[in-house]
């Protein structure tokens, strides 16, 4: 297909999946910080609507310069603050009549028409969410019981080094769960039937309280011939991830994956790579490494896009650990929100 054809497919819906029922997606969500847009696509004074996490979502930036993050819907009437609402000073104005939230609080501070304001919305009455900014990136904190965060968002010196190229992005929508998204990347044996890989990848990983590392050395071709690569990706929870590509041409790839409903993940992929590789001599290898890693997510969604999750998968030698990665993998749900225990392989 085409170029055009190619980013179109990306999105689009597939015509001929099941159900979230039939696939067995109905596991609810794993906590953690998750992506909700870049820092430069929410300027000062700004407001814009998101859905996550099956929730309607107003995101802002506050005349401090902080992003503050609330449910959408007004309590008054029910507008959503997200089209068309204004920011006032630090506080998100409802384009209906103008009540004033505090982001941070999640109360009504200002009703202008009015010489007091209702006691059901003077103490809480909207979820507010946490908000870091990182890697150019903002981030939110989901949990389905609204607990502060558990664990914090990891900083990448890369990603502020101006010796380092502005970020080149890739987009998908993948009609699946992050359960089976997040458990491709210790299943081994599907490089070689997937990818094309001459061999299955050994990795040494690595299992930390929140986080997990994977680091695979391989040998690499290229046009000078092979050379030895190396292959490092650090998932900190289930929603901030980074991938580090040595040996030919230094890449860091940033991958953000935020869940919207429990069959639609949006995937954003930003490479950010050396200046003197990328704008050099080298610069034809650095765009091809980009392209690779891009292939092989095309590659992935046509499975992920009508993948059924399976609670006892049958597994056999050479699979990969997916039973440890289930077993760890299973502390990003909250109890009674997420998988069952008994469909956590054993």
């Amino acid at each position: 297909m085409s170029k055009e054809e190619l980013l179109e497919w990306r999105l689009a819906e597939p015509s001929n999946r099941a159900s979230v029922e039939e696939r067995r997606l109905d596991i609810g969500y794993p906590f953690g910080w998750y992506a909700a847009m870049l820092s430069s696509e929410l300027q000062t004074g700004e407001v814009k609507p998101l859905r996550y996490f099956s929730t309607d979502l107003a995101i802002w930036r506050g005349e401090d310069g902080q992003v503050r993050m609330m449910e959408a819907y007004c309590k008054h009437l029910g507008a959503h603050l997200g089209h068309g609402g204004k920011v006032a000073g630090n506080l998100l104005e409802c384009p209906f009549h103008a009540w004033r939230y505090d982001g941070e609080e999640g109360v009504v501070k200002e009703i202008p028409y009015s010489p007091s304001i209702p006691p059901q919305v003077k103490r809480k009455c909207m979820r507010t969410w946490h908000v870091a900014e990182a890697n150019q990136v903002i981030w939110f904190w989901y949990h389905p019981e609204d607990i502060a965060p558990l664990y914090d968002v990891k900083h990448i010196p890369e990603t502020s080094d101006p010796a380092w190229t502005p970020y080149d992005e890739a987009s998908w929508t993948v009609w699946g769960s992050l359960q089976n998204m997040a458990e491709n990347g210790v299943d081994f044996a599907h490089f070689k039937f997937i990818h094309g890989t001459a061999s299955m990848p050994e990795a040494e990983l690595g299992w930390g309280e929140w986080d997990r590392t994977g680091i695979v050395r391989a040998k690499m071709g290229t046009p000078r011939g092979e050379v030895d690569g190396t292959i490092t990706s650090i998932s900190n929870g289930p929603g901030q991830a980074w991938v580090r590509f040595t040996g030919i041409c230094e890449t860091l790839l940033i991958a953000c994956v935020t869940p919207v409903e429990p069959d639609r993940m949006h995937v954003r992929y930003f490479y950010t790579q050396p200046r003197e590789q990328a704008e050099g001599p080298m610069a034809g290898l650095a765009r091809a490494i980009i392209k690779d890693v891009n292939k092989q997510l095309d590659q992935d969604k046509v499975v992920w896009d009508r993948q059924q999750y399976q609670p006892n998968p049958v597994i056999c030698q050479g699979d990969g650990p997916i039973a440890q990665f289930r077993r760890f993998y299973a502390r990003y749900y909250a109890e009674g929100d997420g998988v069952p225990k008994s469909m956590v392989a054993a």
